[in-house]
């Protein structure tokens, strides 16, 4: 068995310091009730996991806008925080760390999602080509609306609202939802922002929205508690930009400046190869960060101990492995095989693909 003790070295993040280098990515369940209150089998669901070094929540929306998608939890009410506690609770007393990870979908959704049928917004008036999970199943998004003055400030307002109803929740930390196309990323890249004011144009007027969030959420949280994750392949959702080189670059120096408790970064989705030229280009824009980075994507034991090892990160987020193997680190520390996750159970349904995956038998 190789050796990959460099995954259970400690590690300071910001203000906390995490047992090992084994994260627990953001992964939508879509098992929460309708109005966004975790159901109660997600306190088991989280438990199992805390064996993780740092668990990073599933992605909640920060207000009745934010939500792209059916039976997804939200962080902007009471019920919210009450749903929230005894799972973060159930986390802590099992010995883990969890971070809320704040989101809105901006133009990923769907009119039967949001209030008054509203229309989705975005940072400008564009379609996205895709389909999203609503009551009647998968649905093509509905046409947005640019988000004006008022709705952005109506925006930030929500991010420093969810942050502190996260704190109320007694959530360790936040993550600020900036990639794989959502309303943040929408307003970063110019594939979707055709805006000529101050929130559009210039790559650092394309920056400010996700700065303001920032400077709201930081007001909540201290900032060595605050995680950004990004997508600067642009693989998801429609989304694109003429020079992701140099809106990345922006943004990366941007938050490696703030001090932010870490950056996490999606390098490559399920089922889509990086290119060479994909590669090259995340290591060159990870000079621009100097702060501890999370890198996500097609990792198993071997690629997350090279790339450590070779300063490429400091951590490893695992996704789909951590759906089926609620023991993760331990099964990578021992060298076990991983059980493989039930994709037909991924979304929606109830204990089954959820909290019934098994743990390895006790080491005698």
């Amino acid at each position: 068995m190789a050796d990959n003790s460099i995954l259970f070295r400690p590690l300071q993040v910001g203000a906390i310091e995490l047992p090992n280098r084994v994260l627990m990515a953001p992964l939508t369940r879509s098992r929460a009730h309708g109005d966004g209150t975790p159901k109660p089998m997600a306190v088991a669901y989280y438990r199992q996991r805390a064996s993780a070094g740092l668990i990073i929540s599933e992605a909640t929306q920060i207000s009745p806008m934010g939500k792209g998608y059916i039976d997804t939890p939200g962080i902007h009410s009471d019920a919210h925080v009450e749903g929230w506690k005894p799972i973060v609770e159930a986390v802590h007393a099992a010995g883990g760390r969890i971070f809320c990870q704040l989101w809105h979908v901006g133009r990923i959704s769907h009119t039967s999602l949001l209030p008054d049928g509203a229309q989705p917004v975005s940072a400008s008036a564009v379609r996205a080509n895709v389909k999203t999970f609503t009551a009647q199943g998968l649905s093509d998004t509905s046409e947005p609306v640019a988000l004006d003055e008022d709705g952005i400030a109506a925006t930030l307002d929500d991010y420093a609202a969810a942050a502190r109803y996260a704190k109320l929740a007694g959530f360790d930390g936040v993550e600020v939802h900036s990639a794989n196309g959502y309303l943040l990323d929408q307003f970063l890249q110019d594939g979707t922002n055709r805006r000529s004011d101050d929130y559009g144009g210039s790559v650092e007027n394309r920056l400010r929205l996700l700065g303001e969030a920032l400077d709201r959420v930081c007001a909540v949280f201290p900032t060595n508690r605050v995680g950004v994750r990004l997508s600067p392949l642009g693989q998801a959702n429609d989304i694109s930009d003429s020079d992701p080189e140099t809106v990345f670059t922006a943004a990366y120096s941007m938050l490696s400046a703030r001090g932010l408790a870490y950056l996490h970064v999606i390098e490559e989705f399920y089922g889509q190869k990086s290119s060479d030229d994909q590669r090259a280009l995340l290591k060159r824009l990870r000079a621009s960060f100097d702060g501890v980075y999370i890198g996500n994507g097609a990792y198993d034991a071997r690629s997350a101990t090279t790339a450590i090892a070779d300063g490429d990160a400091d951590a490893i987020s695992f996704g789909r492995p951590f759906i089926s193997n609620p023991d993760l680190p331990e099964r990578l520390r021992v060298g076990a095989d991983l059980a493989e996750p039930d994709q037909a159970t991924f979304y929606g349904g109830g204990e089954q693909g959820y909290t019934d995956y098994p743990f390895l038998p006790p080491q005698h």
